[in-house]
């Protein structure tokens, strides 16, 4: 734990500077977030905006601590490790909340959890020799998971029409396919560092 905090410089970053924090903070706002999903029940009440602007800041979170983390020189091992399990509890939250609402089909969460969770279980698998980061294209599959949940989660086809609800869906169609696109592109960049490291 020893280390820089908050200011920026060369020296070790601590494990618990405040990048690191944020993402914890975000782990922790997952289950308060799901259980306001859940106890709505499909109602589309006040509880589910609560939920959905909570998810919204969670997601807002994750941007921000990636920001403090390069601005500031905090980036340790732990923060990368950290950071993608920390969307993972929350996107891999929101996806089986959806489906226990019906809201969506149980085959779209269990194809992405998947692979969210192999290539979790995969990275623990080799920490010892190495900290894999994330590959761009698991960048632009959060964020486009992350929209098209906010679109699912905010029930704004009751004001604006049953488009919004459409467009939900096919940001969804999008997001499933960057998830599989992403997993393969990691195991193969993965297979590449490891054949440069070997050599």
């Amino acid at each position: 734990m020893r280390g820089r905090v908050a200011r920026a410089g060369d020296t070790p970053a601590s494990t618990g500077n405040v990048a690191n924090i944020i993402t914890v903070v975000r782990i922790l706002m997952a289950p308060v977030f799901i259980w306001l999903l859940l106890e709505d029940d499909g109602k589309l009440g006040y509880l589910r905006y609560i939920a959905a602007g909570l998810f919204l800041l969670a997601i807002v979170t994750d941007t921000v601590d990636g920001i403090l983390a390069r601005r500031q020189n905090l980036v340790t091992d732990f923060g990368k490790i950290l950071d993608p399990i920390a969307d993972k509890v929350l996107i891999g939250g929101a996806l089986v909340a959806l489906s226990i609402l019906g809201e969506l089909w149980w085959w779209v969460t269990i194809v992405i959890l998947i692979r969210e969770f192999g290539i979790t279980i995969f990275r623990f698998a080799v920490i010892r020799t190495r900290v894999i980061p994330a590959v761009a294209s698991g960048k632009l599959k959060t964020v486009m998971q992350a929209v098209a949940i906010s679109l699912l989660l905010f029930p704004f086809w009751t004001l604006v029409g049953e488009w919004e609800h459409w467009l939900g869906a096919v940001v969804m169609a999008v997001a499933l396919v960057l998830t599989v696109v992403s997993g393969i592109d990691f195991v193969v960049k993965y297979r590449q560092q490891n054949r440069v490291a070997v050599s």
